[in-house]
C-alpha cells in the first residue's frame, strides 16, 4: 500500500470551506513566550511572557472555531488537504489522496463520479480546492477519507485564461482526465457510441483500491539476452476477433492469453503489442465510418485500453488491469516476453481544434510543442507533439514507464517516433534543464539535441535497468536517427535501412550486394562505430504499417482508397515486387515465385545477426489486399485469419516456424558481437570468391557454429538459376537444410520427413562434388554433417 511522505500532522490537514479564508494559526509563526524568556528581564517579563501566551492561545482557540471541517459524498467521506506527491490518485489508509499539476490555472475541483452518474453525464459531488490550503507549488491535491471514496470515478475541472493564441485551454466547461489515472472509463462496448450517439462521451478516471486483488503467481521478469529475442509484433483486438480464432472472449487481452501456446510453437519469444494505451478507437466515427483501429492517438498512457477487456468497465476499470496483468503473466508462463508500444510523441487532442480531454486542459504549454503564438508543432503528423523535454512532462513519462514496469510487469517499450523525443522543447530553457547556460546555446524549439534529457532520464534510471528500450528513430518532422539515436549503448532501433536494402536485393535490384551482406552482418556500420551490437538493430521486413509479407511479391502499387482519402495516404515508395503480375489472381508461375520471395525474406530475417522481428500474419501469408496504410479498418483485414493459418499449416507456416527454431538451435546466428573474418567466410559461385560488383545478385557465406559445426547460406536474386561451388571441408560433406526453390515440405528438410534420405540422395552427384544447384530468386541453407 503506497504511503505519502512524512508531515508534521498526524493525518493530512483539514481544508478550509470555500470562499472562508485560511487563518495560519501558530503553525506558521514563532512561539511568542519562548522568544521572550530568552531576553533579559525578571519577574515583570516572564509575567509580560505570560500574558502574550494566553493572547496567543485565546486568538488559536478563536482560529480553530472558524476552521469547519468539510464532508463528502453526503457526510460519508472528509475533506482533507492532501500532500502533493505522488502524482495521481493513491490509495492511502484510510482514504485517497489526489494531486495533479497544473502551473496555470486559477482555480481547480475535484469531480466525483458514481457509475450510474457518469453514464448520465452527471458529477455526483465535485470538491472545490482552496489555492491556499490545496496547492504547493504547481500541484493541486486533496486528500479524501471514507472508504466509500473508492467507489467512484473521478476527473478534474480547472479555471483560467481561455487564450488560444498564449497556449491556455483553461474551461470550466470540461471535466479532464487525469493524466495520471490508472484506468479510464466511458464507454463499455467497443466501436459503439454512447446512449446518446456521442463519440466523446464524459470519461472519467478509476480511483484506486488500498490493496491488490490480482495474484501473479510468482511471476518474474524473464530477462533474456536482447540476442536471443524473436519478436512478433500483434495487434491485441486483431489477433482474435475474427470469427475463426474460435475464443470465448475475441479480441480481448483473455481471449490473446487463449492463443499464446501458438506463438510458443511458432517459437517467438516476444511479443511487440501495437499501442494498448487508453484511445478512442470512435474518434473519427462523427465525421466518417472510419476506426482508429491501430490506436496510435493516446488519451491516458498510464491506462490499459479498457475495451480490450472481456469485462469491460465493470469494477470501475479494475477488471481492465487485471485482464493486461493476466496477458502479461500468461505469456511469461510461456517462455514469453511483452513489449510495448507506447506513442508519447503525440496525444489524441490533435490541434487547435481537437478537443479538450486531459493535458491541454491541465497544462497546454507544458504538455504540449507550441509555437510563440499558440500554434501547435506537429512532428508527429498527428496534429500535436508531446514536449517531450520539457521537465514536468518528461518526469510524467519516466513515471509512466516505470508503472509498467513494476506494476503491470513488462518487459520493455517500442518509443513511436522516437526521434520527437530528442527534439528541444517549447520555451526551451538550458539553465531549466542543465542547471546553467551552455556557451553557444542556439538551440530552438525542436531542435534534436545530441543528449536530451529525457533519453538520459530514462537510460539511467534504476527501476528501468534492464528494460528493452528500442526507438523508431525517425518522426513525421523530416528528422531520420537509424544508428544515430542517442542510445547510452542501451537503446537499440527498428533497423529501418535493413528493411530497405533487403526488400531490393532480395528483389533482385542492382549495387545492393554489399550493403546486403552488411545487413546479414548486423549492420556494423551503423552500430560498431558507437559502441553499439549487432542486437541493438531489431531487423524486420515488414510491420503494421507498409504492406505485409504476401503482398510485397504481390502488388507494385498500393490500394488505399478504402481509407478515404483518395488513395493519397501510406507510403508511396514500397520498393515491392509483384513478381510479374499486380494483384493476388496470377498465373501458376507468378505464384510459385511469390511463395519463393516470402520464403526468401524469412530466411534473411532469421540468419541476420541482430534482432528479428515479424509481423502478426506474415506467417501464413496474410494480405490486406494491397492496402498499406489500414489504420482506420476494424474487420478481416486486419484481423488474423486462423482459418487460413490452418490452410496453409503444411505450407508457409510450417516454413517460418521450423526457420525460428533453426534460428534458435544456432549459436552462430544470435552472436553476443558483430562476426569476425574468423567466423565468419564470404563466397561467390565459388567458394571464397564474393562478388562485391555493382551488377552482383548473389550473396554467400559460411559460419561457423558451436552446434552444427558449420553452416552456409546463399542467396540467388538473380533471373538465372545457377550451381554453386561449396568450400570443401575433408572428411565432411554439406547436407541441404533449406531450399526455398522447393516444393513444401522439401523447402525443410526436418529429420522427420519419410523421404528425407531419398531427397538427399537425388542431389548427392552434386553434393558429392561440392556443388548445389540453385533456382532463379532462392535460397539455401546448408550444414556440414562428417562424411561416412
Amino acid at each position: 500500500m503506497a504511503q505519502l511522505p512524512s508531515v508534521s500532522a498526524a493525518r493530512p490537514l483539514l481544508a478550509v470551506p470555500a470562499g472562508q479564508q485560511w487563518l495560519g494559526g501558530a503553525r506558521g509563526r514563532p512561539n511568542a513566550a519562548r522568544a521572550v524568556r530568552g531576553a533579559a528581564g525578571g519577574v515583570e517579563l516572564r509575567a509580560a511572557a505570560r500574558a502574550v501566551a494566553a493572547a496567543v492561545e485565546a486568538e488559536e482557540e478563536e482560529e480553530a472555531a472558524a476552521v469547519e471541517e468539510r464532508y463528502a459524498l453526503g457526510g460519508a467521506c472528509r475533506v482533507l488537504a492532501g500532500m502533493p506527491a505522488p502524482l495521481g490518485a493513491t490509495a492511502l489508509d484510510g482514504g485517497v489522496n489526489f494531486a495533479v499539476y497544473s502551473s496555470g490555472a486559477s482555480a481547480a475541483s475535484l469531480c466525483l463520479f458514481a457509475p450510474d452518474d457518469l453514464k448520465a453525464n452527471a458529477v455526483t459531488e465535485e470538491v472545490s480546492l482552496d489555492p491556499l490550503l490545496n496547492r504547493t507549488g504547481n500541484v493541486w491535491h486533496v486528500f479524501i477519507e471514507g472508504e466509500q471514496v473508492h467507489a467512484m470515478l473521478y476527473g478534474y475541472r480547472f479555471d483560467g485564461v481561455f487564450a488560444p493564441e498564449r497556449g491556455q485551454y483553461y474551461d470550466v466547461d470540461n471535466i479532464v482526465v487525469d493524466p495520471y489515472a490508472k484506468a479510464v472509463i466511458s464507454r463499455s462496448e467497443y466501436g459503439v457510441p454512447a446512449p446518446d450517439g456521442s463519440c466523446w462521451p464524459q470519461m472519467a478516471g478509476m480511483i484506486p483500491l488500498p490493496y491488490s486483488t490480482f495474484n501473479w503467481q510468482g511471476d518474474l521478469p524473464l530477462r533474456y539476452h536482447q540476442k536471443d529475442l524473436i519478436i512478433y509484433e500483434m495487434h491485441m483486438r486483431g489477433f482474435t476477433k475474427h470469427d475463426s480464432s474460435n475464443t470465448k472472449h475475441p479480441g480481448t487481452y483473455i481471449g490473446a492469453v487463449s492463443k499464446l501456446d501458438y506463438l510458443k510453437k511458432l517459437g517467438v519469444n516476444c511479443v511487440e503489442l501495437m499501442p494498448c494505451h487508453e484511445f478512442n478507437e470512435l474518434e473519427y466515427f462523427s465525421s466518417s465510418s472510419r476506426m482508429n483501429f491501430w490506436g496510435y492517438s493516446t488519451i491516458n498512457f498510464f491506462s490499459p485500453m479498457a475495451r480490450y477487456s472481456s469485462g469491460g468497465k465493470r469494477s470501475s476499470g479494475l477488471d481492465v488491469i487485471n485482464e493486461f496483468k493476466t496477458f502479461v503473466r500468461e505469456a511469461h508462463k510461456r517462455g514469453i516476453e511483452v513489449i510495448m508500444d507506447v506513442v508519447f510523441n503525440h496525444t489524441a487532442e490533435g490541434n487547435e481544434k481537437g478537443p479538450i480531454l486531459s493535458f491541454r486542459g491541465i497544462d497546454n504549454s507544458t504538455y504540449y510543442m507550441l509555437a510563440p503564438k499558440g500554434e501547435f508543432y506537429n512532428y508527429s503528423g498527428c496534429g500535436n507533439t508531446f514536449n517531450c523535454n520539457h521537465p514536468v512532462a518528461r518526469e510524467f513519462i519516466v513515471d509512466c514507464l516505470r508503472y509498467w514496469v513494476t506494476e503491470m510487469h513488462v518487459d520493455g517499450f517500442r518509443f513511436d517516433l522516437a526521434s520527437i523525443m530528442t527534439r528541444s522543447c517549447s520555451l526551451w530553457d538550458p539553465v531549466n534543464v542543465y542547471g546553467g547556460p551552455i556557451g553557444g546555446d542556439m538551440i530552438t524549439t525542436g531542435t534534436p539535441l545530441s543528449a536530451p534529457p529525457l533519453v538520459d532520464m530514462i537510460s539511467n534510471d534504476p527501476i528501468l535497468g534492464g528494460v528493452k528500450l528500442i526507438a523508431e528513430a525517425w518522426d513525421a518532422g523530416g528528422l531520420y536517427q537509424v544508428g544515430q539515436f542517442p542510445h547510452w549503448k542501451i537503446w537499440s532501433e527498428w533497423n529501418g535501412k535493413y528493411r530497405d536494402t533487403v526488400r531490393q536485393f532480395i528483389k533482385g535490384t542492382d549495387g545492393f550486394a554489399g550493403a546486403f551482406a552488411e545487413c546479414l552482418c548486423g549492420s556494423p556500420q551503423l552500430y560498431q562505430a558507437g559502441g553499439r551490437k549487432p542486437w541493438h538493430s531489431v531487423n524486420f521486413v515488414c510491420a503494421h504499417d507498409g504492406f505485409t509479407l504476401a503482398d510485397l511479391v504481390t502488388y507494385n502499387n498500393k490500394y488505399n482508397l478504402s481509407n478515404g482519402e483518395d488513395n493519397r495516404d501510406g507510403e508511396n515508395h514500397n520498393l515491392s515486387w509483384n513478381c510479374g503480375e499486380e494483384g493476388e489472381f496470377a498465373s501458376l508461375s507468378v505464384r510459385r515465385l511469390r511463395k519463393r520471395q516470402m520464403r526468401n525474406f524469412f530466411v534473411c530475417l532469421m540468419v541476420s545477426q541482430g534482432v528479428p522481428m515479424f509481423y502478426m500474419g506474415d506467417e501464413y501469408g496474410h494480405t490486406k489486399g494491397g492496402n498499406n496504410n489500414t489504420y482506420c479498418h476494424d474487420h478481416y483485414v486486419n484481423y488474423f485469419r486462423w482459418d487460413k493459418m490452418k490452410e496453409q499449416s503444411s505450407d508457409l507456416y510450417r516454413f517460418c516456424r521450423l526457420m525460428t527454431k533453426f534460428r534458435k538451435e544456432c549459436e552462430s546466428l544470435g552472436l553476443e558481437d558483430f562476426p569476425t573474418s574468423e567466423q565468419l567466410h564470404w563466397h561467390g559461385h565459388q567458394p571464397g570468391k564474393p562478388d562485391w560488383s555493382q551488377g552482383s545478385r548473389f550473396v554467400a557465406f559460411s559460419m561457423k557454429d558451436e552446434t552444427k559445426g558449420e553452416i552456409y547460406v546463399a542467396f540467388n536474386t538473380s533471373h538465372l538459376p545457377v550451381v554453386v561451388g561449396l568450400p570443401e571441408r575433408p572428411g565432411f560433406q554439406w547436407e541441404p537444410v533449406v531450399d526455398t526453390g522447393k516444393a513444401a515440405p522439401y523447402d525443410f528438410l526436418t529429420d522427420d520427413l519419410p523421404d528425407r534420405a531419398q531427397t538427399i540422395y537425388q542431389f548427392s552427384h552434386f553434393l558429392n562434388s561440392n556443388l548445389y544447384p540453385m533456382l532463379s530468386y532462392s535460397s539455401i541453407i546448408l550444414v556440414l554433417r562428417p562424411d561416412v
